[in-house]
């Protein structure tokens, strides 16, 4: 209980309540009942963000994940379905939520979140517009899953292109054409999506790729649609199965999450629910890449190791001791590691999410590595600022922002001796990499754009330094 308690998720006091409210509208009563302060909500500053990390440590301690954010923010989405409160225990303090946030109280929703206690209450009575709001949309990829619960609920949806990390071209065309087959009609221009229909029916989508943005908003927009929906080749993911869980709770009747092939039952209403998010897996493997490549012994607590397994075989396979319990992992480097080849891919494949953070790690281990991307065609965009810390790295294709050949293929020879130098995070995994990295080199690196990993890790650079690992977060 010790070593659980001291891993806790730090954040505002868990007598902090942030309450978004739309205005004009009638009180939460469910937010009401705590008997705390409001506060005023902004989106905190990010420019200037940056990180600075000295070389050296390894990593050693307790730590534990928090919730997923994958998981989080389409379950927030999901309360667009109900007119009663949805209660969200488990929710991690991040970018990711505050965005998501401020879009539900867009659209009239009243969402009170208590950062400390990792609760977040979303009660969606009444909506007063069916439009997403552009500047807020763009910074993250799950708002497009708003687009099936409000089609479901109001019968039309106006929503912008979605935002996120810069990994590619990730289309939403899995999501417009499950639509089209439910029925309903998709106009586009000026970069804005307008989705119409008159009652969505059952219908089967067959996925072209398994999405899971995509399994997700075609899974809830069937909720409410008449009759059976069957998805095809749907995301195998562990939030995919999470959401589907919380959707039955909901009082949904969905079948079959978890496999290829997901089957709805439409109902005619659903209520609110209180859930538990489950532990982000992406979070856990980052602190078990992290130990690995350090030289470190870390547990890790509160996680689900099985949605771990890739992970954990590919390290155990560099030469790392691991160690499972049912909610715990702990994973210890002391001696050398070997060179492996990762396939990124779809679960219940190695996540594509961590092979940029395992990139950083085979920079240490002995021998010619070979990463496959399969999923993302511009995650190699990492490799540059590896190699401005003397990494090894070749790759099959471009991977700078002006290069036109993408590179799916990646040779990462080590182990390399890393200097400390200045770097920039292009994107969330991009940040931890670069954060591996740099307390493996000698000397002082400098992670500008820090932000960027804000958005999926909560306090983490607190967390690392409880870790053993000395770095800092400068700017505002």
């Amino acid at each position: 209980m010790a070593a659980r308690a001291a891993c806790r998720l730090s954040g505002a006091p868990l007598t902090s309540v942030v309450r978004f409210t739309a205005r004009g509208k009638p009180p939460n009563v469910i937010a009401d009942a705590f008997p705390v302060p409001v506060v005023a909500v902004e989106q905190p500053a990010v420019a200037g963000r940056r990180a600075v990390v000295q070389g050296g440590a390894r990593l050693r301690g307790a730590v534990c994940a928090g919730g997923a954010k994958n998981a989080a923010t389409k379950m927030m989405a999901s309360a667009l379905l109900t007119s009663e409160p949805v209660v969200l225990e488990n929710v991690p303090t991040i970018e990711a939520i505050r965005t998501q946030a401020s879009l539900l109280e867009g659209l009239g929703a009243i969402v009170t979140w208590e950062p400390g206690a990792h609760r977040v209450t979303v009660h969606a009575e009444r909506l007063i517009t069916d439009r997403l709001e552009g500047a807020l949309a763009s910074r993250e990829r799950a708002s497009f899953v708003m687009t099936g619960p409000l089609l479901a609920r109001l019968g039309h949806v106006e929503a912008p292109r979605p935002g996120g990390c810069n990994l590619g071209e990730r289309p939403v065309n899995v999501d417009i054409r499950g639509f089209q087959a439910m029925g309903a009609v998709v106009e586009q221009g000026d970069g804005i999506y307008r989705i119409r229909a008159t009652g969505l029916r059952g219908a089967g989508i067959y996925l072209d790729y398994p999405s899971h943005t995509g399994t997700e908003n075609l899974m809830m927009a069937a909720c409410l649609a008449e009759g059976t929906t069957t998805i095809r080749n749907a995301s195998c993911e562990p939030e995919v199965v999470a959401l589907a869980e919380h959707l039955n709770r909901m009082g949904a009747r969905v079948h079959g999450a978890g496999t290829p092939r997901i089957e709805i039952h439409g109902v005619a209403t659903l209520h609110g629910a209180c859930t538990r998010v489950i532990p982000d897996r992406m979070e856990a493997g980052s602190f078990a890449i992290a130990a690995v490549a350090t030289g470190g012994d870390v547990v890790i607590h509160d996680c689900i190791p099985e949605h771990l397994d890739p992970v954990l075989y590919k390290l155990a396979e560099c030469g790392a001791t691991i160690e499972v319990t049912a909610d715990r992992v702990r994973v210890a480097a002391d001696g050398r590691l070997q060179a492996v080849e990762v396939q990124a891919i779809h679960y219940p494949g190695f996540p594509t999410d961590l092979q940029t953070p395992f990139g950083a790690l085979l920079t240490q281990v002995t021998g010619q590595s070979i990463i496959h991307e399969r999923v993302f065609e511009s995650r190699f965009r990492y490799v540059d600022e590896l190699r401005a810390l003397g990494a090894q790295i070749e790759t099959n294709g471009g991977v700078g922002e002006r290069e036109t050949e993408l590179a799916t293929k990646a040779y990462i020879y080590g182990p390399t001796r890393l200097v400390g130098a200045r770097v920039r995070a292009l994107d969330l995994r991009c940040g931890l990499a670069l954060i591996i990295a740099g307390m493996c080199a000698s000397g002082e690196t400098e992670i500008a754009d820090f932000h960027h990993a804000e958005r999926g890790y909560e306090d983490l650079a607190g967390r690392l330094t409880s870790l053993g690992a000395v770095l800092r977060i400068d700017g505002s």
